[in-house]
């Protein structure tokens, strides 16, 4: 449906920070997309080698972004700017880390609430149809006084 040049041109990350590879489907309440990018040796989240399952909340925070803009673009707007200000029961599934996984990983996001901007999405980044991790992300919208 997507891929990740198309992707990297609707979020405000850039290279190898660009971490979706695809969106599989999206409707005005849900994303599902597939990454490959955990098994890279320059994935920019490499923590000594190594990519800590903790890492995968950033997956789960670009599906959200890329989710914003997808029904930005559809509603012919502009994405607004945000931040990721805060983050509720976040649940660890496996302890290991996350680059050894070799197969294509799959990050869900569920709307929960959005408006002007602001967005609270339920998040999973999904092995074999496991949770690796899931969770609650919030987005605030940054608004630039001009």
């Amino acid at each position: 449906m997507f891929n990740n040049v198309e992707l990297c041109d609707l979020i405000p990350h850039a290279g190898k920070m660009c971490l979706i590879d695809t969106v599989d489907v999206w409707d005005n309440d849900s994303i599902v997309c597939t990454t490959k990018t955990h098994q890279q040796p320059d994935n920019p989240l490499l923590s000594n080698g190594v990519l800590p399952i903790s890492a995968l909340i950033e997956y789960g925070a670009q599906a959200m972004a890329v989710h914003g803009a997808l029904l930005a673009q559809k509603a012919g707007e502009q994405m607004q700017e945000g931040y990721l200000a805060a983050l509720k029961n976040i649940e660890f599934h496996q302890n290991s880390a996350v680059n050894g996984i070799l197969l294509p990983l799959s990050i869900k996001a569920t709307k929960q609430f959005a408006t002007q901007g602001n967005m609270i999405y339920q998040f999973s980044v999904v092995f074999k149809g496991n949770d690796l991790i899931s969770g609650t992300a919030t987005v605030m919208a940054v608004f630039n006084e001009e």
